[in-house]
């Protein structure tokens, strides 16, 4: 039986419409999985239904996750907010969380995390974290941005075999302090958390990179996104 799961929408502010990238979608249609991109919304009665068909969830990128979540101060140089989008991602991974179902967090998925969990985010790596990686590379995005140290004795070392990769990379935000629930799989050179895990969950994995944009052509993309389907139940 192929596996159902719950993709989280991209929103345009600007036209006010819901959108995808493909990537998203192929890379797990390449794992025989079928992806269904969620209405955006709030309402738990909703959320509560995707939790009983979805056998997983991936947060995808996008919108910065509001200073709120994590009990912090807007800064100026924040980036745009989606609040309903919070809400929704918010109470769609504690749930799944509590009902011990996979999820796969890229990018902003990865900030969710760890800020839905006592973690913090700096709002601007620019402005607030000293770097000579660039961490917001100019397309095309399949490719290699700089490399990431992964930590020995961690799911994705045990995923990847390889204690260095080279991924890509386009973010202006990032985990700050990492959240106690989580522990850190992959680290880049300035010292920037790039991948986690809930220890105590047999799937709740989070990367900062986008294997969205590199599966076709990267073998080590392909390997997180076949271990994610197949940490689901049928």
């Amino acid at each position: 039986m192929r596996k159902v799961i719950g993709i989280m929408p991209l929103y345009d502010d600007e036209r006010e419409s819901y959108w995808m990238l493909p990537g998203y979608m192929k890379m797990l249609e390449a794992e025989n999985a079928i992806p269904m991109m969620l209405p955006l919304t709030a309402k738990t009665e909703e959320l509560d239904y995707f939790l009983m068909i979805c056998g997983g969830f991936l947060l995808t990128g996008g919108h910065d996750v509001s200073p709120s979540v994590y009990q912090s101060d807007k800064k100026p140089w924040c980036g745009q907010c989606c609040e309903i989008r919070d809400k929704m991602e918010t109470y769609l991974l504690k749930k799944a969380v509590e009902l011990d179902k996979s999820v796969l967090g890229i990018c902003r998925g990865i900030q969710l995390m760890n800020a839905c969990f006592g973690g913090t985010l700096y709002q601007d790596l620019h402005r607030e974290f000293v770097s000579s990686i660039n961490h917001q590379m100019k397309p095309p995005y399949h490719r290699a941005a700089h490399e990431v140290t992964i930590q020995k004795a961690t799911p994705l070392y045990h995923i990847l075999s390889r204690e260095k990769i080279g991924v890509n990379s386009y973010h202006h935000q990032a985990i700050k302090n990492l959240s106690p629930e989580f522990e850190a799989m992959a680290v880049a050179d300035d010292g920037l958390i790039e991948s986690i895990y809930m220890p105590s969950r047999k799937y709740i994995v989070g990367v900062q990179w986008h294997p969205e944009f590199s599966f076709e052509t990267d073998e080590n993309s392909r390997k997180i996104v076949k271990s994610f389907v197949e940490s689901i139940a049928t």
